[in-house]
């Protein structure tokens, strides 16, 4: 029976050097599958499938599986946005909020926004919540920033929740109101915000037992009007 030779150093040496090369193995295997997804979602996007139209979009804007080129996905996300889909509009006000692909306009960003926000979506009322926060192409008006921010949290959107209790606690926007604070953080919380759970361990140690029990009722409330129940 053969003896192995090599000692315990050894077989670590081998081991690590193992490791370092199955490493880029693994890198060009998760390339290999990024330019997969984009070559079979282009062909569907190609085909007149909307929803692949608006993943091929977003896979130019982040360079995955194809070169990163904003100005293409600009294009695409317009051609989304032509068919009235709410996801494509906001997301061309995002990329004109922020000069990707094109160049800054808040008044065009603003348009898509809103075009998009009356279709409900929760991204679009979200962003226009920022954009009357921040006062970008509009007067800054934190009042007008709490409302779309509210709508976009009861669409379950975690980082309205957030905002909104963060509104609440300070009295910006809203009269203050510690509890419905307490409310909303929770449910942000829940989602797995951990910006939310801050802000919830913050407001444990100010709040009264009192308030705290008001605050989880009005949570299970939100939670409810949320769910539709």
């Amino acid at each position: 029976m053969l003896k192995s030779c090599l000692t315990p150093a050894c077989c670590l040496l081998l081991s690590s050097a193992i490791l370092i090369a199955a490493e880029p193995n693994a890198k060009e295997d998760a390339q290999a599958k990024a330019v997969q997804h984009f070559q079979a979602t282009s062909a569907r996007a190609e085909a007149g499938d909307v929803d692949a139209l608006y993943e091929l979009a977003k896979l130019y804007s982040k360079g995955l599986g194809v070169a990163r080129d904003e100005a293409h996905a600009v294009e695409l996300f317009g051609k989304v946005a032509e068919k009235n889909d709410a996801r494509g509009q906001s997301m061309l006000g995002v990329m004109y909020t922020n000069g990707r692909g094109v160049e800054i306009d808040y008044a065009v960003a603003l348009g898509w926004f809103r075009k998009a926000a009356a279709q409900k979506s929760a991204h679009a009322q979200y962003n226009l919540g920022y954009m009357y926060s921040a006062g970008k192409g509009v007067e800054r008006d934190p009042v007008i920033a709490a409302q779309w921010y509210r709508r976009a949290a009861l669409q379950n959107d975690t980082g309205s929740q957030r905002i909104l209790a963060g509104m609440y606690a300070s009295g910006r926007g809203i009269p203050q109101d510690l509890p419905q604070a307490y409310a909303w953080n929770v449910l942000a919380s829940e989602r797995g915000d951990a910006a939310a759970q801050k802000q919830l361990v913050a407001l444990q140690a100010e709040l009264s037992p009192e308030q705290i029990a008001a605050g989880k009722q009005q949570a299970a409330e939100l939670a409810k009007a949320i769910a539709g129940e």
